[in-house]
């Protein structure tokens, strides 16, 4: 079987990386949003998309950088309020979150935050609305970014609904947004180009320099055991740091 690598070569990727970091290099408040899970027993064993986050955060050090792990929070499933049998309900003034600590901007509307005492999606939106710019980090599982960052995409749905439905003011009109996804064989550039329009549809301003994806091979068939386990060396290669220094 022939192995088909992309980005196997560290100059395409390395070209992506520096325009992402000089285009940070514009923005004050910055919010990383990491997806990928690993089981909690494995502490040593993060996903490679979040320790990428977490590598660019130092890199830019001097920047105001917030990163935060969504697996790591509680966040329930969004409840489909958009298209309930009462109508789009989704969003509307009844769903504001009646907390000064959790909503001080007073702009987090969502039911499932009302209904689920212990729901943490107001960690994500309290620091989003005082960010110039936020990058959502995900794996490729199945050809599709992880369920943990849809369920994320979904449960935010109530800010896209306030301008797009409501007619309200776009909340997210001064806020840059990007997507990085890291996959091992099938649909990366897919997933990329459809999440940036998902956050266009939010009303996120979405510059092609905050998005990039890699992923190990073009093979979508290749499941060998020996490409999984050679795929996070090849990935340290590219992206020129060590996943687990000392290992």
């Amino acid at each position: 079987m022939i192995l088909e690598k992309i980005n196997s070569s560290p100059a395409p990727v390395q070209r992506n990386i520096e325009a992402f970091k000089a285009y940070l290099k514009t923005k004050n408040n910055i919010l990383f949003l990491t997806t990928s899970n690993r089981w909690e027993g494995h502490e040593e064993d993060k996903p490679k998309s979040t320790l990428l986050a977490y590598h660019l955060r130092n890199e830019l050090a001097d920047k105001n950088i917030k990163l935060m792990e969504v697996p790591l929070l509680t966040i329930h499933c969004c409840e489909g309020n958009v298209s309930s049998r009462y109508g789009n309900t989704c969003g509307i003034k009844d769903a504001e979150l009646k907390d000064k600590n959790k909503n001080p901007s007073g702009n987090h509307r969502c039911w499932a935050s009302i209904n689920n005492k212990d729901d943490e999606l107001w960690k994500i939106s309290k620091p989003l609305f005082e960010s110039d710019c936020v990058v959502f980090f995900a794996s490729i599982r199945w050809g599709q970014a992880n369920s943990i960052y849809q369920k994320l995409i979904e449960r935010l749905t109530w800010i896209e609904n306030r301008h797009s439905t409501l007619g309200e003011k776009n909340l997210l009109e001064n806020i840059d947004a990007g997507f990085v996804g890291i996959g091992h064989n099938w649909n990366d550039q897919v997933v990329v180009d459809t999440q940036k329009k998902v956050l266009e549809f939010f009303g996120f301003k979405v510059p092609d320099e905050l998005s990039f994806c890699w992923q190990y091979t073009t093979n979508a068939k290749d499941e060998s055991k020996q490409h999984y386990k050679e795929d996070p060396k090849v990935f340290e290669d590219v992206f020129k740091f060590k996943l687990f220094p000392g290992k």
